[in-house]
């Protein structure tokens, strides 16, 4: 979740280091610091709060000119976000500097062992026991490397850490367990990152660290070891997007620019996905298709919007190949003993690929011996590694902690994952596949066309901006877009807003129903079940006929509802199971402008960073 930025070079550290935060404060908000080797020693600085408190900090005190420097944007696990608690932390003598993503779990014990030893320590985290025990093992060894594998195997949870030593001028080292760490390859400078935005307008030359890897930088190029010392083999890839499209590009949040690229997310997600036979094809398949063939059970994993996106994949995949899918919250999924074996494929959901509560999910399942494919939009990211087959997302980068074009290409993605397996088990011929892709290929056009008639629902949010609650019903697909909705709004918004399937309405949540309260209802198309179209109809009228402000999205021509909805918001007409693309989109669009007229942070909701990394 913290961002992190490292780097070795001739430039000025300290402005690559804070334009690298600047692009990682999605990561985290709580706070920022950062800290440069120069003149033989070690300067650092660091403030509670956003980024631009540091600036403050460093225009009021400036920090010496150095070439090497590590930086830090946090989102609190230990300890408050205080000052004293802002990275990076430092022993005791003030030579060693660290920052740190994750949580170390066996820190208490660590920490007293440092105090019977001595040592002093100022903040509440546990990342400030790793600067001492760095201190402690370089004045033995004098190789900060080496120290750094010394001390990674004796710490217990999922880290990323980065260090620097005042003696050591022209080194910056890193290590990685369960959390992300990439590296950027520049002619004679280096960068570590927890994502390569941080470094994209240096190089787009980067590797990726594996699980349990120490990586050495210095100006003529990086070392990459296990923790025991011995060599690692090391991924090297290059990041097909550039630094224009990790900014705004005139947008006021990242948001807004993200909603707009959807349209092209969706198209370059399905770009390449048939081969010249027809066929579908994915990125990297190492399951048989015998093996396929033998599942007799799906089970999907994934947390807060990706869940969302499962949840609709399981009707497409029971529609479409006739198994049984189940969909689990990935932190819940390994502690239930779920009932797994040979023949189940789970199916792991994530935008960044580093999900702790997912991959978890994912290495219990591999140990019960099931199959498991991910669906990612991070290329060399710890997940697709783990997983026996992948399919990328292409949505680009996501800056903004609420997921919007990522959710979309997760749905397309989840679509050929259901298409693929029908292909394969025979349950699908390839005239019926290719209609649906044509189907989807016509998405990004409808999903253009609802972006151009987003004005009303812009005013329509400002409107609702002091309401204090918002419901959304849907039914079928629906109920996920309405889950989804919900959460938008409580992400963003701050506001009590809830999901529900519309046909549960009798059964409770009618009781929340009072005069004006605002109650979003996504309509099924009447063109494909018509019965669920006729029952949610009913249900806008029980919840009408209650005082409710009812808020519809509905079919273009779909005139039925006309009567029943105070405002009425058009959408293309679509074949059922691909609804969720075009009526997720105004959802969006009115939590990203209620927000706003709350005067909140859109891009960095309060609590929030945009990649959990830890359980």
């Amino acid at each position: 979740m913290c961002g992190i930025v490292g780097y070795v070079g001739a430039r000025s550290a300290l402005e690559v280091v804070m334009a690298g935060l600047k692009r990682l404060e999605y990561r985290g908000y709580d706070s920022a610091g950062v800290a440069v080797l120069a003149d033989g020693g070690l300067a650092s600085a660091k403030r509670a709060g956003k980024l631009v408190n540091l600036e403050k900090e460093l225009a009021e005190r400036p920090l010496p000119a150095g070439t090497t420097g590590i930086g830090h944007t946090r989102w609190a696990t230990h300890g408050g976000p205080t000052d004293a608690n802002a990275h990076p932390h430092l022993d005791n003598a003030g030579r060693v500097a660290v920052v740190h993503n994750g949580i170390i779990e066996n820190f208490a014990v660590l920490r007293a062992e440092l105090a019977e030893r001595g040592h002093e320590l100022a903040s509440e985290t546990d990342t400030e026991v790793v600067a001492h025990l760095l201190a402690e093992e370089y004045s033995a060894t004098a190789d900060l490397a080496e120290a750094m594998r010394l001390v990674c195997r004796r710490l217990e949870g999922a880290f990323t850490l980065v260090a620097a030593h005042a003696d050591a001028p022209d080194v910056v080292v890193g290590a990685r367990r369960n959390s992300p760490l990439v590296v950027g390859v520049g002619d004679g400078e280096a960068f570590l990152a927890s994502d390569v935005a941080a470094f994209i307008a240096h190089t787009r030359d980067a590797i990726e660290l594996g699980q349990d890897q120490v990586v050495e930088l210095r100006r003529e190029g990086v070392t990459v070891t296990d923790f025991d010392g011995s060599p690692a083999e090391v991924r090297a890839f290059h990041v097909d997007w550039d630094v224009s499209a990790a900014e705004k590009g005139g947008y006021d949040y990242f948001m807004l620019k993200e909603i707009a690229e959807q349209p092209k997310a969706v198209a370059d997600t399905l770009l390449g996905r048939v081969d010249p036979s027809g066929s579908l094809t994915l990125d990297e398949v190492r399951i048989g298709a015998a093996e396929l063939r033998e599942v007799d059970k799906v089970v999907i994993v994934a947390c807060g919007t990706a869940f969302h996106a499962g949840l609709i994949a399981k009707y497409a995949i029971e529609h479409w190949t006739r198994i049984p899918c189940e969909v689990e919250l990935a932190s819940e999924f390994r502690y239930r003993d779920p009932i797994l074996d040979g023949r189940s494929l789970v199916i792991a959901i994530s935008q960044s690929g580093e999900t702790m509560d997912t991959l978890m999910a994912l290495r219990h399942a591999r140990e019960q011996g099931s199959k498991v494919l991910a669906i990612c939009n991070t290329n060399g990211s710890t997940i697709p590694r783990e997983s026996d087959a992948v399919l990328y997302t292409h949505a680009g980068p996501e800056v903004a902690v609420a997921s919007t074009k990522a959710f979309l290409t997760q749905l397309v993605a989840c679509y050929l994952v259901a298409l693929y397996l029908g292909q394969v088990r025979g349950t699908k011929w390839g005239d019926e596949i290719r209609a649906v892709v044509r189907d989807l290929s016509r998405i990004s056009g409808e999903v253009e066309r609802v972006l151009e008639t987003m004005e009303p629902v812009r005013e329509l949010a400002r409107s609702l901006a002091d309401h204090d609650t918002v419901l959304f019903l849907g039914r079928h697909v629906g109920y996920p877009v309405a889950l989804e909705g919900a959460l938008k709004l409580k992400e963003l918004a701050y506001m009590h807003a809830e999901g529900f399937a519309a046909g549960e309405l009798k059964h409770g949540p009618i009781a929340l129903i009072e005069k004006d309260l605002p109650v979003v209802v996504v309509v099924p198309s009447p063109r494909g079940r018509s019965v669920l179209h006729d029952k949610i109809v009913s249900n806008i009228q029980e919840i009408r006929a209650r005082g409710a402000r009812t808020i519809v999205i509905a079919d273009e021509d779909d005139d039925t509802v006309v009567p029943y909805a105070d405002h009425l918001i058009r959408i293309p007409a679509t074949p059922t199971l691909l609804q969720p693309l075009v009526a997720t989109v105004p959802l969006q669009v009115f939590a990203c402008e209620l927000a706003a007229a709350r005067g909140n942070e859109v891009d960095q909701p309060r609590n929030l960073a945009k990649s959990v990394t830890v359980e």
